[in-house]
């Protein structure tokens, strides 16, 4: 059974996806009834939905969407990781509100469509120091190219929980293995740092195999250990490489040979620890 960390709802009769004009496939509503047949299916227990970069006034409309989904009956979902601005003076107050928020289970600032340097400004910074100590994790989606950054944010902010999305975003469609991995072996070394293997169906042309996800799936649970990996769905981002049910099988081959209790870790266990699900 599976917690999916990272899902994506899309409703755009409710919510503003500016983005989404530029992602013909993905331009349309993926709503929860859709996700939860798929999901329920294929063996998935909870979900964390993440943030969707809808229109930035609508940042607390989406929370509330999304808690209002919560409460159906036989819900999958068990909490957000919601949008932020930690480039922001309003930051501080949002925090505190998040904080006494128990369905908010972290944040996360889409960093890899910024400038790079979104990240090195010093109010950006002290504002994710200021979630030290709480409940809440920050997820980083950064392009290998900038992991360097990620990782001083990371090293500016030690009582700060990060999860990195997406193994890290390597480019498998590119081949641009070295460099990818360089970034992976020196941000693992951060034990505040936990990997998100979600996502990279998205990054490979469309006639992967498990094969060619095998190397860096491989590469991030063997920098990163059993107990610091998490399992994402990157639903409906997903549909782009073959889907929910074609990821999920793809995990579970690619894990064959490991154990039951280290399967256990990355399927639902990791998630239950970190967010106290």
């Amino acid at each position: 059974m599976f917690i999916d960390t990272h899902l994506h709802l899309i409703d755009q009769s409710a919510l503003h996806y500016p983005w989404l004009a530029g992602v013909e496939a993905l331009n349309r509503d993926f709503l929860y009834g859709e996700y939860a047949l798929q999901a329920q299916r294929a063996g998935i227990t909870q979900a964390l939905h993440m943030e969707v970069d809808v229109t930035p006034s609508e940042i607390q409309t989406e929370i509330d969407y999304v808690a209002g989904l919560s409460k159906r009956e036989g819900s999958l979902i068990a909490g957000a990781i919601a949008a932020c601005r930690p480039e922001e003076a309003g930051f501080s107050a949002y925090l505190e509100r998040q904080r006494a928020n128990p369905f908010v289970k972290g944040f996360r600032r889409i960093l890899h469509t910024m400038p790079d340097d979104l990240s090195e400004s010093s109010l950006f910074r002290d504002n994710i120091r200021r979630m030290g100590g709480s409940r809440l994790t920050f997820d980083l989606c950064v392009l290998p190219r900038q992991t360097d950054r990620a990782i001083t944010l990371v090293d500016l902010a030690p009582d700060v929980t990060f999860i990195l999305d997406h193994c890290g975003v390597p480019d498998i469609k590119g081949d641009d293995f070295a460099v990818w991995r360089g970034g992976i072996t020196e941000i693992a070394k951060r034990p505040n740092v936990i990997a998100k293997i979600s996502g990279i169906v998205a990054y490979a042309d469309a006639q992967w195999q498990a094969e060619t996800l095998k190397p860096y799936v491989h590469h991030v649970i063997g920098s990163f250990g059993w107990d610091r990996i998490v399992w994402g769905s990157d639903w409906p981002v997903c549909t782009l490489g073959g889907g929910l049910a074609t990821w999920i099988a793809a995990t579970h081959a690619l894990v064959s040979g490991c154990s039951e209790s280290e399967k256990t870790k990355l399927f639902s266990g990791n998630a239950e620890r970190v967010w106290t699900l």
